[in-house]
């Protein structure tokens, strides 16, 4: 399907001094690819032609009914690769100043990489605020610096639990747990009846650890673009320690697994009840449909709770993932281009695609307030309503997340270290101080001043 998790060969991106300290009149300039070889029909040949590469599996028909739907601009669409692929054919062409699109899909934790080297537009005096209106705040302050807003929010990833209603049942898990005490009393429960692991601590997932770092109050790092030499890291506080060590210690009781996510083997093991709870978010319905969960004999047995709490008094909820559409700084026309970022996937036919086919997550409160789709019923879950009762209150209660200019180094770092809590070989604390001193250090070679 659409998501598949963080490839963290590091992404070399041209930060530095120079990037710190560039000049921003300037931007990155450059040449924008031609609109040529457009994988979809031109409908208005006459009219402005806008590149746009993004990967969602429903894009064909997106790009359809824009084009449609506007006779001044026309999209010219290509798939350049979901996510890292193309991100690094992003990378080299603002290296290159050629060669980039006039809009480009970027995950929002990648947005800042790429912010702080002028490679994205602001589109503020394109209009952007006037569509701000339609996202919830927690959204719209993943995509805006200041004043100024990089992209336009398309979908989102609050996240919940899902879990294998017959696992409960069989070991006599009444409630979904409320809070990852409780959490971690039930995987104990199952794990001395003779059942499965509870969930998974994997590795190759650091945006889900960190999710739930900033659930327990943690704050990786504090970053505004307007101050671009500094930044603040804060990787060895007590918020980061305590869910380190917390999964850590699952693990090493054998109460969760430890084997990475999207691969045949981990699907597998989902079909087969090997797993008794999945954290992930609300697009995860439609990935694990599209790999097969859900059919066969697993069919009718997942069920969706909300996110444990580590205080239920005081919810947070966290996201994971969710894209947007920006403007390049190479773009020959940027008010043709912000009007595409503004526009595309933004109309109902579209939106309403994209949700029921489980596409996407939508961020769009026309979309996330309607009557139907909240109560839609999700097949996935038995025909649960999990928007209304689950995703949509989570996503509204999002808040928004700061993220650093060098998200693929620091996932890398994460990585790292959650293999060696896995392996036994550390503590959460260690973890947590290791992690920031690698993450301190990269940041001054990077020219960063680190507060």
């Amino acid at each position: 399907m659409r998501r598949l998790p963080v490839v963290v060969s590091v992404l070399t991106l041209a930060l530095g001094l120079a990037a710190c300290g560039g000049d921003d009149d300037k931007g990155s300039g450059g040449t924008a690819a031609a609109p040529t070889n457009c994988t979809n029909k031109i409908v208005n040949a006459n009219a402005k032609k806008v590149l746009v590469w993004a990967w969602y599996p429903n894009m064909a028909k997106v790009v359809d009914n824009f084009n449609n739907t506007h006779t001044d601009i026309q999209v010219c669409w290509t798939n350049a690769g979901q996510g890292q692929p193309q991100y690094a054919k992003f990378q080299t062409a603002i290296s290159a100043k050629k060669g980039a699109p006039d809009v480009v899909m970027l995950e929002t934790d990648q947005l800042v990489g790429f912010e702080i080297q002028d490679a994205l537009v602001d589109l503020a005096p394109f209009g952007a605020n006037d569509v701000k209106k339609n996202f919830a705040e927690g959204s719209w302050k993943d995509v805006t610096q200041g004043d100024a807003v990089y992209a336009i929010p398309i979908d989102g990833g609050p996240m919940a639990m899902i879990y294998r209603t017959d696992v409960f049942e069989k070991y006599g898990i009444t409630t979904p747990p409320k809070t990852w005490a409780e959490y971690a009393e039930a995987a104990a429960k199952v794990k001395a009846a003779g059942g499965p692991v509870f969930g998974d601590f994997a590795s190759n997932v650091p945006a889900v650890t960190t999710a739930l770092m900033q659930q327990k109050g943690a704050q990786p790092f504090q970053y505004v673009l307007s101050d671009k030499q500094n930044i603040t890291v804060k990787l060895d506080d007590q918020a980061t320690k305590d869910v380190l060590n917390y999964w850590a210690d699952l693990s090493k009781k054998g109460l969760v697994g430890k084997e990475d996510q999207f691969t045949t083997d981990y699907v597998s093991g989902m079909v087969g009840g090997k797993y008794a709870t999945y954290i992930s978010a609300a697009w995860a319905p439609g990935y694990l449909t599209g790999a097969g969960v859900g059919a066969g004999d697993s069919k009718g047995k997942f069920a969706v709770a909300p996110l444990p709490q580590w205080d239920v008094n005081n919810p947070v909820s966290v996201n994971w993932g969710g894209s947007t559409f920006a403007v390049t700084s190479q773009s020959a026309d940027k008010a043709a281009a912000a009007k595409v970022a503004m526009e595309l996937y933004a109309d109902p036919a579209s939106l309403e695609d994209g949700w029921k086919t489980q596409t996407i997550f939508p961020l769009n409160q026309g979309v996330l307030t309607s009557d139907e789709f909240l109560n839609a019923k999700v097949d996935f879950f038995s025909g649960q309503t999990a928007n209304k009762d689950i995703y949509a209150p989570a996503a509204k209660a999002y808040k928004g997340a700061v993220y650093s200019p060098f998200t693929v180094y620091y996932y890398a770092q994460l990585q790292e270290q959650i293999v060696k809590l896995n392996a036994g070989e550390t503590t959460g604390d260690q973890a947590a101080t290791d992690l920031h001193n690698k993450i301190v250090e990269y940041a001054k070679t990077q020219g960063f001043t680190v507060k």
